[in-house]
């Protein structure tokens, strides 16, 4: 499944493009399905649900849930799971519950022109149900927040608005419950957005990041227990900010990385061992697994309290 209705489709597009080529160079029969309204139907006999949307509907456990309701599996986190990781805040309260740092937060339901009391910035503004950067905002001065808070808000009814983090931007793959190496991202002018994050040559990627080795341990700690916090399973990817003194800062659990050509979860994968043909092999590996499990539980428990007869 790829596409979809949400502000990432075009991303999605891409990543599912990719992902349907390289099943395909491994033999498997591949429908694409984009799923832009309610009225998408699957394939008679479809064995799994590859997903690969990004954003509302993809990425927030509405998917999810219409595929658990028809007993289809699929790649992926779980729809609570899904829905947890989607939401900033409730994130956030996840990562705060298990004792990972966070930025201070506060939350904004409407637009003002009036700089919040108790802030300096800088700080930065998010959409609390949105993903890859879309309608992020930086504001280094309470002038330009009313603004970007405005801005913000066409993407979301609340904004997520976080005290902006001195130090190293990085992310952290996780696949089949073990963290992959680290990746340090710097941007090669201006912030990590949206247009950074998906032009080609506007961002520097350093693998393994330049971390001491312990600070590298730190940091994939910290992504495991993140993504642990929120109910994760199969694969995501956690970025955090590494501040000077070596503590990681969760900012947020992508449960539907990118899966294009300048994808980080497909880097970081492939430094162990995995090409991108591999990794999608994996991925989907980890969820027949799943339904072969469940079936075989059924089955245990039909036999265990024999036939069900109605009359």
């Amino acid at each position: 499944m790829l596409g979809g209705p949400s502000a990432e489709r075009e991303v999605s597009i891409r990543s599912g493009t990719a992902v349907a080529k390289a099943l395909r160079q491994l033999g498997h029969r591949v429908t694409e399905l984009d799923p832009r309204n309610a009225a998408w139907t699957l394939p008679p006999k479809t064995d799994v649900v590859f997903l690969a949307l990004h954003g509302t509907y993809g990425e927030d456990g509405a998917v999810q849930h219409e595929l658990d309701d028809r007993g289809i599996p699929y790649t992926g986190c779980d729809a609570l799971a899904s829905r947890i990781a989607f939401d900033k805040v409730l994130t956030k309260q996840r990562c705060q519950a298990a004792g990972l740092p966070t930025a201070r937060y506060a939350i904004l339901q409407s637009e003002t022109r009036t700089w919040p009391k108790g802030w300096e910035p800088p700080v930065v503004l998010k959409p609390v149900r949105q993903g890859s950067s879309v309608g992020l905002q930086f504001v280094d001065r309470p002038r330009q927040f009313p603004k970007a808070l405005a801005h913000a808000l066409q993407f979301d009814s609340e904004v997520l608005m976080e005290q902006r983090l001195i130090g190293t931007e990085a992310t952290v793959g996780i696949l089949a419950d073990q963290a992959l190496p680290v990746i340090e991202v710097r941007p090669r002018s201006g912030v990590l957005d949206y247009r950074n994050k998906y032009t080609a040559g506007a961002t520097e990627f350093f693998l393994p990041g330049r971390f001491p080795p312990a600070t590298a341990k730190r940091i994939q700690t910290a992504a495991l227990k993140a993504f642990h916090a929120i109910g994760g399973r199969d694969y995501a990817r956690v970025d955090v900010i590494v501040q000077p003194d070596g503590t990681p800062v969760v900012l947020e659990v992508n449960t539907l990385p990118g899966m294009t050509e300048l994808s980080l979860l497909p880097k970081a994968a492939a430094a162990v061992g995995y090409d991108f043909p591999a990794l999608c092999q994996r991925m989907l590996e980890l969820a027949r697994a799943r339904a072969c499990a469940s079936r075989h539980s059924a089955r245990k428990t039909h036999r265990a309290h024999g036939p069900r007869v109605t009359s």
